[in-house]
């Protein structure tokens, strides 16, 4: 699998976008005072939102939501195509990105000046399609850039997935219907909360919801 095979996967935009806030606010509620692997922010600037993933293990990702569209970029830390070989990204993965190159050079997504990138995509507003690069793969690799991996939860949209994910992560039974109820992206509950987690308090989290932009019942923080 590459970054071309994760272009034909991933849904529209605004799909995209509220998986990864449902992506953030399960894993803030099954782990809402440790180190997480996906975030959302609502608030990156007054303009644009970006979902993160860091596996604590030097793997990462951004998603950029702005007026513009998204931008996607991805870094796998052991791909052959690590930017850290001749000090620049791979030839072909960002050559060609249009309106979002200025996230490119974004100091957030770069080491020393170095773009941290193996896997880049992007998609304007009005587009029908993910773009990608034209890149010349390393052979004898089935995932030379990391795609396969490392945006699996964004190509795969069943709640089946994320709790496979999450009980394997974090090694603890992981309750499908409060999955899908997140995933519909129905208001947060203190029911759901505690059949996720049932040592926290919905208001203890009521702040971090806010901040990705999830919703929560009514009167329910209170």
């Amino acid at each position: 699998m590459t970054v071309r095979d994760v272009a034909r996967a991933l849904p529209d935009i605004p799909a995209l976008r509220d998986r990864c806030r449902s992506i953030a606010m399960l894993e803030t509620v099954l782990n809402p005072d440790g180190e997480r692997c996906y975030s959302f922010s609502s608030s990156w600037s007054e303009t644009e939102e970006v979902a993160s993933m860091r596996n604590g293990s030097g793997d990462e990702f951004d998603v950029v939501f702005s007026p513009a569209g998204a931008y996607i970029r991805g870094f796998d830390h052991e791909s052959a195509m690590s930017p850290y070989i001749d000090d620049a990204p791979w030839p072909g993965v960002v050559d060609s990105v249009p309106e979002f190159r200025r996230y490119v050079e974004e100091t957030a997504f770069t080491d020393g000046g170095v773009p941290t990138v193996t896997a880049c995509l992007w998609r304007e507003v009005g587009s029908e399609h993910w773009q990608a690069g034209e890149i010349d793969f390393p052979e004898n690799s089935a995932d030379p850039d990391g795609s396969g991996w490392m945006f699996h939860l964004l190509v795969a949209p069943s709640p089946e997935e994320f709790r496979r994910f999450a009980e394997d992560y974090y090694e603890i039974p992981v309750d499908l219907d409060a999955v899908r109820h997140v995933y519909a992206l129905r208001p947060l509950t203190q029911e759901v909360v505690t059949a996720l987690n049932g040592e926290v308090a919905l208001a203890e989290i009521t702040d971090a919801a806010n901040a990705i932009g999830y919703a929560v019942a009514v009167g329910a923080s209170s």
